[in-house]
């Protein structure tokens, strides 16, 4: 396994690419106009509370107001502490007990704004380092579920209590020890437990001064949270393409992580950087609907407003024994595909995914082991169901931030992100009920249509018979007038 990750940086955005063994894994993508929020924490006003939601919008300074749920308030005892988190052995509280209208209330947001949704906060507060997250809410030392060894489990939480009680934080707050911490010495704790100790004492003069609604603290741009969170020991080459950026990097790399300084390289070629491993294709790949298998099958991957759908198809395969063990081998390959194109595109929420229909009892188990093994390196929290008796899979993946496409594009304009239009055929039905209609409301003796060029030529040849028709029925003249600037469905029946 050869896993590189290369950063593009230019004035208006920068893009992350995660690249193993030479394919495109996952792509970050951050632009100056609109940043990433989710970590960042706000000093807020309760705009709204919302009784039947057990809700509240809070107002902290963004376009649209945020969302906070009941089930995200924790309740804190007399010495700031967590008490008990609604919702947990017990019914949550009224959310009118918790929060008032016109309350200020500290705020972290753990999701972005998704289309037309305001961001959704929590006031479990936490902050990151390179091996910790802090919580001062909390008196609890959690570990990644990814650190699976139970040895080096217990090694790194009694290393992280030692250090803990060194700098007297006993009482202060929690920690959960994080992924890339595995093989961490305890250096490493203490300088990571230092740092945000420092921070946090910033931040609490900051929120006890800050004026509402404001912003107390802001996460680190893409290109140093790329460092502290996607850089793991495997890793080979990270290449950035910024001089300027590069000597930051370097600067947070001597801070944090100095053994992987020798592997970060100023990319100098004439060439693009995402060039490099064909990164732009794959971009533009990823915002298709259809994804080509290597057998010759095929994905057909729909994003909704409700859910994700993907659809497996045999396409080109034929297979070299029997039908079954087509339909296997292409579920199989699928699986794999699948789960790179939901990184690669950051697809979240619910998705459903119609393998073809596996008769084999086994075949079914295969494939959905497949699936849970090549989801495994996936960092956003996944949920899987069973194969159905139709060869559906439900699952589920945790949205924080918005998808590839709704990143990089816009619903179209014409056809107002249906997909499709309606057929030239379609529109001049439409035309002659327009012109019935205009006919019997005004006493004129001309009409004239103005259409696209598709519908005009419809009306002139297929249709040449009915406008003849309708001309003699009406006993009015009808013209036809073609309008570059129109859409297909678009036309307007004018009065002469």
């Amino acid at each position: 396994m050869s896993e590189e990750i290369l950063i593009n940086i230019t004035a208006l955005e920068t893009r992350v690419a995660l690249v193993d063994n030479g394919v495109l894994q996952e792509i970050y993508i951050e632009r100056e106009r609109s940043k990433g929020i989710v970590g960042n924490i706000y000093k807020g006003t309760v705009a709204r509370v919302l009784p039947g939601m057990q809700a509240a919008f809070i107002d902290i300074g963004l376009e649209r107001a945020s969302f906070l749920h009941v089930s995200d308030i924790f309740l804190q005892d007399k010495d700031g502490m967590e008490q008990r988190p609604p919702g947990i052995g017990s019914e949550p509280p009224d959310i009118r007990t918790v929060l008032r209208e016109g309350q200020s209330v500290v705020v972290q947001v753990n999701k972005d704004p998704l289309g037309t949704k305001g961001a959704r906060l929590t006031t479990h507060l936490s902050i990151s380092s390179r091996f910790l997250v802090y919580m001062p809410q909390t008196a609890h030392i959690g570990i990644s579920q990814r650190i699976e060894e139970e040895a080096e489990r217990n090694r790194l939480k009694a290393l992280v209590e030692k250090c803990i009680a060194v700098e007297d934080m006993a009482m202060a707050g929690g920690f959960i020890i994080r992924t890339v911490a595995d093989g961490a010495g305890e250096e490493e704790f203490l300088a990571d437990i230092r740092f945000l100790k420092k921070l946090w004492r910033s931040l609490r003069e900051r929120i006890a001064t800050n004026i509402t609604p404001s912003i107390i603290y802001e996460d680190l741009p893409l290109f140093l949270r790329t460092m502290r969170d996607m850089v793991r020991p495997s890793l080979e080459k990270i290449r950035i393409d910024s001089a300027n950026n590069h000597a930051r990097v370097l600067e947070f790399a001597n801070a944090y992580i100095p053994e992987i300084c020798d592997r970060i390289e100023l990319y100098k070629s004439e060439r693009p950087l995402f060039d490099l491993y064909g990164i732009e294709t794959e971009i533009q790949k990823a915002l298709g609907r259809k994804v080509e298998l290597k057998s010759g099958g095929y994905l057909i991957i729909d994003q909704t407003e409700a859910m994700t759908t993907v659809d497996v198809n045999t396409g080109a395969f034929v297979g070299h024994r029997n039908l079954e063990e087509t339909i296997f081998k292409t579920n199989l390959e699928a699986a794999a595909a699948l789960a790179r194109q939901l990184r690669v595109r950051n697809l979240g929420g619910i998705i459903i995914i119609d393998f073809i229909d596996m008769k084999d009892i086994e075949h079914r188990r295969q494939v959905l082991r497949a699936l849970e093994k090549a989801m495994e390196r996936d960092y956003a929290k996944i949920s899987i169901t069973g194969v159905s008796e139709l060869g559906l899979v439900e699952m589920t993946r945790k949205r924080t931030r918005e998808s590839l496409g709704h990143v990089l594009c816009a619903p179209c304009p014409v056809c107002e992100g249906r997909g499709s239009l309606k057929s030239p055929e379609t529109v001049c039905y439409e035309i002659f009920r327009e012109i019935l209609r205009e006919a019997r409301m005004y006493d004129n003796n001309k009409l004239l249509v103005l259409a696209s060029q598709e519908v005009v030529d419809r009306l002139l040849d297929e249709d040449s018979h009915i406008v003849a028709d309708l001309e003699e029925h009406l006993g009015k003249t009808i013209q036809f007038q073609v309008e570059t600037m129109y859409s297909q469905e678009q036309f307007d029946v004018v009065l002469l």
